[in-house]
């Protein structure tokens, strides 16, 4: 990260007090907006890429005509964005320009993009410089001295959480919801050592992380005087139940939120009928916690736009061919089937993420184009998902 905080260096990794003043409180939103039925429900998307992209060049398009992305989606029904936050993602800097995409200073211009469009916020703490998932949980490099260290780690994740968020509450960019870290589906914050050799999970260790990391966002909420929902996010609805019952036997409970990845690329061959089942068992286990769809996606086309290597290649027997109604069609069926299990909403990933003449640590261009809600000249697709969220839900 590229910024300072008026008491203390966010970055220092061996911080142990902060002595920053309270910051005022400002207007709440603690509720989603309302879908076409008057249920409040989230139609949501995850716009991180949007800067990066205009930034490539990129023009967003609805109808023919130029549009701002932004309003594309609050236009079209959504209701909150979500924003991924890496803490030091310095391998941008070999990229490209150089610039800097999902540390602070990005995802404040994110986050005003979308508050100004009264969309709420979902902030998605990846606790790492890149790419968190249930194979990679790196630990960020400025803690690596002290990943071994519990009680340092969690005084500098403790640091780092309720700091980042009393800074963007001073300038009223407050989220309404976070995650603690990005589809933890094992340990987080790992060693390259550990990371590195395979799947493993100490609840002990992890338990400790996470209610640190809680007791950050609850301390800024007493401090500001404005709710943030707390999520846990986990990948693949077959592991909800059993990593869900793993967090709460190990005594993290202070959360509002389970959030899922559900793909069915990734997933299969659990259904959408599946799937909804486990939202439903999760709400009646924990009555007290909310379930929403936090990644979902599909494809509208199995042709390519660039030449980096695209990552979802597979549709589901009953929506295919890939097409633009296809893909709609998924999001509508799980979206009546999470509102019909007591979920309270689903978010897309990456529907923004379109060909650019930009690089990815692993080619040239996205790798997510033919999965966007925009035709290859950018333009929102006519059929396709984007619309998902302006049908009607009985």
């Amino acid at each position: 990260m590229k910024f300072r905080l008026a008491c203390l260096l966010l970055l220092t990794p061996l911080f142990l007090f902060s002595n920053c003043k309270k910051q005022s409180s400002h207007t709440d939103i603690d509720t989603p907006a309302q879908d076409t039925t008057g249920k409040d429900f989230f139609f949501g998307a995850d716009l991180s890429y949007v800067n990066e992209m205009e930034d490539c060049g990129v023009v967003y398009k609805e109808n023919g005509t130029t549009k701002d992305p932004y309003r594309i989606f609050a236009d079209n029904n959504c209701n909150l964005v979500r924003l991924r936050l890496w803490h030091t993602p310095s391998w941008h800097d070999t990229l490209n320009a150089g610039k800097r995409y999902s540390d602070f200073q990005d995802v404040k211009k994110s986050i005003r993009r979308a508050k100004d469009l009264s969309m709420a916020v979902l902030l998605d703490f990846h606790l790492s410089d890149t790419w968190a998932d249930p194979s990679r949980q790196l630990v960020p490099k400025a803690w690596e001295p002290v990943v071994d260290n519990l009680p340092v780690l969690k005084d500098s994740l403790y640091n780092y959480v309720s700091q980042t968020l009393l800074q963007l509450n001073a300038e009223g960019l407050l989220p309404e919801m976070v995650q603690i870290g990005n589809e933890t589906n094992r340990g987080i914050l790992l060693s390259p050592q550990v990371n590195n050799a395979g799947w493993s999970l100490d609840w002990n260790r992890n338990s400790q992380l996470f209610n640190t990391a809680i007791s950050a966002v609850r301390s800024v909420e007493q401090t500001v005087g404005k709710k943030v929902k707390v999520a846990l996010h986990v990948a693949a609805p077959a592991e909800a139940k059993w990593l869900t019952e793993g967090f709460w036997n190990a005594g993290v409970r202070d959360f509002d939120l389970i959030g899922l990845s559900y793909y069915w690329a990734w997933h299969k061959p659990t259904t959408i009928t599946e799937a909804g089942s486990v939202v439903a068992e999760l709400r009646q286990k924990y009555p007290s916690k909310d379930v929403m769809i936090f990644e979902t996606g599909y494809i509208w086309t199995t042709q390519s736009n660039d030449a980096a290597n695209n990552i979802i290649s597979e549709v589901h027997p009953n929506y295919s061919p890939a097409s633009p109604a296809n893909q709609q069609k998924w999001l509508v069926d799980l979206t009546k089937e999470v509102m019909k299990r007591g979920g309270i909403g689903v978010i897309y990933w990456e529907p923004a993420w379109v060909s650019s003449p930009c690089w990815t640590q692993w080619g040239q261009g996205s790798h997510q184009e033919h999965a966007t809600f925009f035709d290859f000249q950018n333009n929102v697709l006519p059929a396709g998902g984007m619309y998902w969220m302006t049908q009607k839900y009985e």
